[in-house]
């Protein structure tokens, strides 16, 4: 086998353990990444305004206002008007939010950052290096792109529309 068909044989078997973790994922909560993420980072931080939480997450705030739309939907998060600032809206997690968010596994990412996190600076240094080549090589520099490892995350602002009504489904 030729050395780019193994660099892409590997970059298959990441993409296919993101998919497989998502439908995991999804059979056992009925969430995607994206909306355990957002659950996870309202739980942290009861009250957060959807902008500063697309800020935290990386997303933008119309991708976040969409997600927050059906967890509000599912009865997961509920949004409610500040007390002395009608204007400002907090964000808190439901009941049933708390209960499937104590249930629900850890994102991949948890995992994958745990393990990142224990190697060795220099390795850290050499993986960021390689990976950002190979998004080079493949034009992808100025795809929008979040540092949630779910399938459909990675998107230009063309496409971003579509990806909102694909996860809506």
């Amino acid at each position: 086998m030729e050395n780019y068909e193994v660099l892409l044989t590997s970059l298959r078997r990441v993409i296919r353990a993101i998919d497989l973790y998502s439908k995991k994922l999804s059979k056992e909560t009925g969430l995607t990444s994206s909306q355990l993420i957002i659950m996870q980072a309202v739980s942290v931080q009861p009250g957060i305004m959807v902008k500063n939480l697309a800020e935290s997450i990386n997303l933008s705030s119309a991708t976040v206002t969409s997600i927050l739309d059906r967890l509000e939907q599912k009865q997961f998060i509920k949004r409610q008007r500040f007390e002395d600032d009608k204007r400002r809206v907090g964000l808190y997690l439901a009941e049933q939010g708390e209960a499937i968010l104590k249930n629900a596994p850890k994102a991949l990412q948890s995992h994958f950052v745990t393990r990142f996190e224990g190697l060795e600076e220099w390795e850290q240094m050499m993986l960021m290096s390689s990976v950002q080549r190979i998004a080079s090589m493949m034009d992808a520099e100025s795809i929008d792109a979040a540092p949630i490892l779910e399938i459909g995350q990675i998107q230009t602002k063309d496409i971003q529309a579509q990806i909102q009504l694909d996860e809506a489904t």
